[in-house]
């Protein structure tokens, strides 16, 4: 398992910008963000290959960023004009190789996004 350490959550007002990072044991293929709110299920937010290739959910799409270190096997993810419907638990998520053994996904323990209106 791919160890993966989440940072930056917090509580802000609607409007305002959060940047949530996470630290990865070693390197994968693909690297993103899911988010799940009581009761539903979890939902990609961004996620992003090594190659660059990105893919957003539509309820982000315009305001969050996610963008990647490779040389530091970071990830991270910029949202702007947050929303109240944007308050969720957000999970570092990973997939990808180590050398030719498939690792499968990894995730985080979550750190949590909560805005106010």
């Amino acid at each position: 398992q791919v160890q993966l350490v989440e940072s930056g959550g917090g509580l802000v007002q609607a409007g305002e910008s959060l940047r949530l990072s996470c630290a990865a044991s070693e390197f994968m293929f693909s690297m993103g963000w899911y988010r799940q709110v009581p009761g539903k299920q979890r939902e990609l937010a961004a996620l992003m290959h090594r190659d660059g290739r990105t893919e957003y959910s539509d309820s982000v799409k315009g305001r969050f960023t996610i963008s990647r270190d490779n040389a530091k096997n970071m990830v991270y993810l910029q949202m702007n004009s947050l929303k109240p419907e944007d308050t969720a638990v957000y999970y570092c998520w990973a997939r990808g190789s180590r050398g030719s053994a498939w690792m499968g996904e990894s995730w985080g323990q979550g750190t949590q996004v909560t805005v106010s209106s």
